[in-house]
């Protein structure tokens, strides 16, 4: 790959961070029902959602990735500064909102951050509008089909199970939650780990360090995995205790329902490319379970704040970004 500059070296360094805090961040959906439900502790719950995050880096290729090198803001505009205040932008929203215990995206945040930094270099003629219209699109649909997903198979399964005994139903899907945390965890780990892959990689080739293709290296794909899977085995202990615990209340039929739901939706969104918010999906999916109950089952006062965070978070954090960049070049 050649000589690599000290600047980009602390690009990637400060990649590997917002992946670190992305893992951490998010954590809380990989594991907020299973330990609700009390089906694992917390320790265990975040070792079984990091392993599954790693395990993501093989089979489920790079299409999110390159959505994110290469289709939201035109890669002959992003430089080193770019990368580096996109990922400040992004980093700074993941912060705080962690240290407020809001369940908001990670993703989100850091396509904001690239739009923001982008638009302060490059003005409005640099954005992919194609590829961002889709993303913006998935900001509502997202949590949508995580509800229509969750509140489906709830329905399903209280239809197929409703000749057992509650003791029955309960002692089945506490086995049943393991798998769907397992699938919620390694769909997180296939799409959004690679937004780092992708915003390295376009740092790479804006850097000529990739030769004239943009691809993703197989050691970024596995640097980005492990730096996720790291975040995720240290947790975010308010934001599990906000999905766990305040939209709706859970048992482990209803955490499997959510899981398994929020997982597929990810899933298929990650093998088109779409790079979704695994947060607004596992809320989504939690909302779509606890309606089957009943409405007042939802708390919805909370459900509308995390709303009001989910529509701040990309300009928010393409303020920031913007910011940032405007700091990094009067500093250059």
């Amino acid at each position: 790959m050649g000589h690599v500059p000290a600047s980009v070296l602390a690009v990637v360094a400060l990649a590997y961070v917002f992946d670190f805090l992305n893992g951490m961040h998010d954590a809380a959906n990989s594991i907020a029902t299973v330990v609700s439900t009390r089906v694992l502790s917390p320790r265990q719950a975040v070792v079984w959602a990091a392993f599954f995050n790693f395990v993501a880096a093989f089979g489920f290729g790079v299409h999110v990735a390159d959505t994110i090198g290469k289709g939201l803001v035109d890669p002959r505009v992003v430089d080193t500064a770019v990368v580096a205040a996109a990922l400040v932008g992004a980093g700074l929203w993941d912060w705080i909102t962690i240290v407020f215990g809001i369940p908001v995206s990670s993703s989100h945040a850091l396509i904001g951050g690239m739009i923001g930094a982008g638009l302060a270099k490059a003005g409005t003629a640099c954005l992919q509008y194609h590829k961002l219209k889709i993303t913006v699109a998935f900001i509502f649909l997202s949590p949508l089909i995580g509800l229509l997903f969750g509140f489906s198979l709830m329905i399903a399964v209280f239809w197929l199970f409703r000749r057992r005994s509650p003791s029955q139903v309960d002692r089945t899907f506490r086995v049943g939650q393991m798998l769907s945390a397992a699938l919620y965890s390694l769909s997180h780990g296939a799409n959004d780990a690679q937004k780092t892959m992708g915003l390295i990689a376009v740092l790479l080739f804006s850097n000529g360090l990739l030769g004239d293709k943009f691809y993703v290296p197989y050691w970024v794909v596995l640097s980005c995995h492990l730096a996720i899977s790291l975040g995720t085995l240290m947790g975010g202990w308010k934001i599990v205790h906000t999905m766990g615990n305040k939209v709706t209340k859970l048992k482990p039929v209803g955490g499997f329902c959510a899981e398994a739901g929020a997982g597929l939706s990810i899933m298929i969104c990650s093998l088109a490319g779409i790079p979704v918010s695994t947060t607004h999906t596992i809320t989504g999916a939690i909302v779509g379970v606890g309606s089957t109950r009943r409405l007042s089952a939802v708390r919805w006062g909370v459900a509308g704040r995390i709303v009001w965070a989910w529509v701040l978070t990309i300009p928010c954090a393409a303020l920031t970004a913007a910011l940032a960049y405007r700091l990094l070049a009067l500093a250059g």
